[in-house]
């Protein structure tokens, strides 16, 4: 295929992936810019957030993903909507979708906020410095409530992804982040009449703007009549089993970012048996990956929506277009944040701390960051498109494979036999994000080749 063939296809997907893109990006400016106030704060209070959202995400990630199995299954009735098979029903099974999905998101909440709050009273047990667990309990039990509408803010932002809209969620997600940012200044450093608050203050502030998110969400949509007709659950199909339909596309999604993050919370508690610096280390060069890492997240999910439409509609080569058109857009993304990573790594750590060892340390892990854009990118976008077929049971043995059987021993063999350091980790994680990006495409060219041949056996019949 030509470049100018593939030029309707980029615009389509940045059109659907740059709100999507802006709302990932102004979340991960949030963590950043948390990291360099808590940061700048002190190395104690650093190590605290680190450790806290290591455990935090871990268990939310699984959630989330557990909620995005709903966006393919909206964007296909979308898709089919428009197709010359539609039989007029398919606003009734959107709406559906979306009530279905409520009552997940209820059960997921107690599910994950209960394990949460359980552990604690073990945050000691886990190897770290005693000052990191002091400065970590406030804050990790008030983003641990923050899960509840950060959650229901999950299921409306998906809803409006799978109807085509990314924009309402990039307006809401910034204006929160600005939010955090303020009560960040005020609460973490003490102002307005505030005592300086540390990690405390910051978990405060992300609270607060979290809990803002979902009511701001229902606002819009109850004054949008396009959108507020589908809070009205009108279809006859039984509930039970939409939830299950949901739980089937969304578990294995959610299963499959648990494995990495999981591989990613494993890697910074070890990293913090190396030292407190060491582990800020570890989390500021997390953070800057992170950028380039929700760029690709955007793609992905735009990906997920673009591909999950034309296969609803029945048009499997602009499925292949489109997943195409992603990849081609992730490697000019990444190959630009690859370049500053490794160019600025000795200047980077400077904006989050002045500790000299923290500084020292970041610099190698942000060029090992740098290293594996390629293969993070890729394999996000790879795992997106296999969504958009709603294929999510084998990527999700691959993400065992590749981030449990793989990187963990790869990166512990690297850090203390090999003594490598932190570095050793990420040394684990280009493999395994190599190995994952690789398993997701052929994946993805198998199926959607299976499904092709299947559309054709179906028209010559």
């Amino acid at each position: 295929m030509s470049l100018r063939e593939y030029i309707p296809y980029y615009r389509r997907n940045l059109k659907v992936a740059l709100p999507i893109m802006l709302t990932h990006l102004g979340a991960s400016l949030v963590g950043f810019i948390d990291t360099m106030m808590v940061g700048h704060y002190s190395t104690t209070d650093l190590a605290a957030v680190s450790f806290s959202n290591a455990i935090f995400f871990t268990v939310m990630v699984f959630a989330m993903g557990a909620l995005m199995g709903l966006t393919p299954l909206i964007s296909q009735q979308v898709g089919h909507k428009a197709s010359d098979e539609a039989d007029g029903k398919e606003d009734d099974r959107i709406a559906h979708l979306l009530h279905a999905t409520w009552v997940l998101t209820a059960i997921l909440a107690v599910a994950t906020v209960v394990p949460l709050a359980l552990v604690i009273p073990f945050l000691g047990s886990l190897g770290q410095d005693p000052e990191v667990i002091a400065a970590a309990r406030t804050y990790y039990l008030l983003i641990t409530i923050s899960l509840i509408p950060f959650l229901i803010f999950c299921t409306e932002k998906q809803f409006l992804e799978g109807l085509g809209n990314t924009t309402v969620a990039m307006v809401i997600s910034i204006a929160m982040n600005l939010l955090n940012v303020g009560l960040n200044y005020v609460f973490i450093y003490g102002h307005l009449g505030f005592p300086a608050m540390g990690a405390t203050g910051a978990g405060i502030a992300t609270l607060v703007s979290r809990s803002l998110l979902p009511v701001l969400f229902f606002i819009v949509i109850y004054f949008r009549k396009k959108w507020r007709w589908y809070l009205r659950d009108r279809s006859r199909l039984p509930l039970r089993q939409t939830i299950k339909d949901v739980w089937q596309v969304g578990a294995p999604i959610g299963l499959q970012t648990w494995i990495e993050t999981f591989t990613f919370t494993l890697t910074t508690i070890m990293v913090g048996w190396i030292g407190k610096e060491a582990i800020g280390a570890h989390q500021i060069a997390l953070q800057i990956s992170d950028l380039t890492f929700m760029l690709a997240v955007g793609v992905g999910s735009a990906t997920t929506i673009r591909v999950s439409y034309q296969v609803g509609k029945g048009d499997l080569n602009a499925a292949r277009m489109a997943s195409n058109a992603s990849i081609h857009l992730v490697l000019v993304m990444n190959s630009i944040g690859a370049l500053l990573m490794i160019s600025l790594r000795n200047y980077i750590p400077m904006l989050f701390t002045d500790d000299p060892a923290v500084i020292e340390i970041a610099s190698t892990l942000i060029l090992c960051a740098g290293f594996f854009q390629y293969a993070d990118g890729m394999q996000c976008v790879g795992a997106a498109m296999l969504r958009g077929l709603t294929d999510v049971k084998r990527p999700m043995v691959y993400a065992f494979i590749a981030y449990i059987v793989v990187s963990l021993p790869v990166g512990l063999v690297c850090t203390f036999p090999l003594k490598m350091g932190a570095a050793g980790m990420w040394v684990g994680f280009i493999v395994a994000l190599t190995l994952a990006a690789v398993l997701f495409h052929a994946r993805f060219r198998r199926k959607l080749n299976e499904l092709n041949a299947s559309y054709t056996d179906t028209k010559t019949t």
